[in-house]
């Protein structure tokens, strides 16, 4: 069973990464949490998430007031644990919060150009190309209510 659990001193140093050739497409924990605390004044929420009791992954999202969004910023499940749905199903656990949170009406993302396996992923979602890009990240945003 997927779950998300608050970072916190007790599980912010868990080793979890992606392999060799995913590392140009996603950022490592260090990052996520060095992102989430650079957005502290954002609201950032920062997730460990788990498979029943075992770390498989992390995740970030925060307000981000420019474009009235939540800005769903990191994702990554642990190489060992990838294949298996544990992504997707905390995505979707975190866009419901960004829901019921009710800030704002929609979340955007970007992805890495040539990462069609998170491409696919968050278009299975309800995200959808923009049509805008940042250098090569690719934009995409998805409606919540």
């Amino acid at each position: 069973m997927v779950r998300l659990e608050a970072v916190d001193p007790e599980n912010w140093r868990l080793g979890l990464k992606v392999s060799e050739k995913q590392m140009h497409y996603v950022a490592d924990s260090m990052c996520l949490l060095a992102r989430a605390y650079a957005y502290r004044e954002h609201r950032s929420n920062a997730f460990v998430i788990y498979d029943g009791s075992i770390p498989v992954g992390m995740a970030l999202y925060y307000d981000f007031d420019e474009l009235d969004a939540f800005d769903f910023s990191q994702l990554f499940i642990d190489e060992r644990y990838q294949g298996k749905g544990l992504g997707s199903e905390a995505a979707r656990q975190i866009l419901a919060r960004m829901e019921r949170d009710g800030k704002f009406d929609k979340a955007v993302l970007c992805y890495i150009d040539g990462n069609e396996a998170a491409r696919h992923m968050y278009e299975k979602l309800g995200f959808y190309l923009t049509g805008e890009r940042d250098g090569d990240e690719i934009i995409m945003e998805k409606l919540l209510r």
